[in-house]
């Protein structure tokens, strides 16, 4: 989990240093080359077999590399308009997009105590895009609640990254992570690709931009490896409130890098989208040791 703190981190960072020369499209063209690149050469090394890469769903596989790619470029795009500690605490809203949506599209049940989580965090998602110097009046709070780009990306990148989780859960059934991995790149590269050629058009910047991208792309296959290991390796009970500590990591490492300075109600939102989403984690812990008793 550290090494997964540590890369989505480091996404952030070489993420924002690369779209200074080059935009989010051609950053999340080299993303997907530079990780399908890898994926390959590691199934090679491994002498894995062509067969063993099929998926069991490949419409639902499609259709999240669809989703996945349009919430990775919100994410990509916000992190050049507002505060990295803003855009990770609004991508944290994504479990309880899932706690909302998943009754709708997977049959689950939307119980109380998730109902109360994603009420909260959403409050806590309200306070973080709390305007500057609006003070405590609803009046002066309505007239100054003007959501800006980077807000509503960054909250459209938490209902992808949840719609992802929701297909995620479905293709585990029949995929291997490695698999769901190596789809995932391969086929966002040609869509990545498509979009590129049909706007700006593909550059590489110089050496230093080429680097930074690197480091995007490796850092985002290796959060995902370490994620899915850590998760394997702990309780979930474990493992995801530590996942809650990439909000006060990003804040420190902005702080520090881009001298960007930590707003009360940014502090104050954040705290109450972790506290909803560990009131979930809680409740579906709870839950789950009562049924299998």
């Amino acid at each position: 989990m550290v090494g997964a703190l540590l890369s989505f981190s480091l996404i952030a960072i070489s993420g924002r240093e690369a779209m200074r020369s080059i935009g989010a499209l051609e950053l999340l063209f080299w993303r997907a080359a530079i990780g399908l690149a890898v994926l390959v050469a590691i199934h090679a090394a491994l002498r894995g077999q062509v067969a063993g890469l099929k998926s069991g769903q490949p419409a639902l596989t499609a259709g999240r590399a669809v989703v996945h790619f349009g919430a990775q470029y919100a994410w990509m795009a916000a992190l050049t308009l507002i505060p990295l500690v803003e855009v990770f605490a609004l991508e944290f809203t994504a479990p309880l997009w899932v706690a909302v949506l998943a009754p709708l599209l997977l049959g689950e049940r939307l119980t109380p105590m998730r109902a109360l989580a994603a009420a909260i965090g959403f409050a806590g998602a309200l306070v973080v895009i709390w305007p500057p110097g609006a003070g405590p009046s609803p009046a002066e709070l309505v007239s100054r609640m003007t959501l800006g780009a980077g807000s509503l990306l960054a909250l459209a990148s938490g209902i992808g990254f949840a719609l992802n989780v929701m297909a995620v859960r479905r293709l585990t059934r029949t995929d291997r992570p490695f698999v769901l991995l190596l789809w995932m790149h391969l086929l966002q590269l040609p869509i990545a690709a498509a979009l590129v050629a049909a706007g700006p058009g593909l550059a590489l910047g110089d050496a230093r931009t080429f680097a930074w991208t690197a480091v995007c792309g490796l850092g985002g296959l290796c959060a995902h490896y370490a994620l899915s290991r850590a998760f394997k390796l702990a309780d979930a009970i474990v493992v995801a409130p530590m996942d809650f500590l990439r909000v006060p990591l990003i804040a420190a490492v902005g702080a520090a890098v881009y001298a960007e300075p930590l707003r009360l109600p940014v502090a104050i939102g954040a705290a109450g989208i972790l506290a909803a989403n560990g009131l979930n984690l809680w409740a579906e812990r709870r839950a789950a040791r009562v049924s299998r008793a």
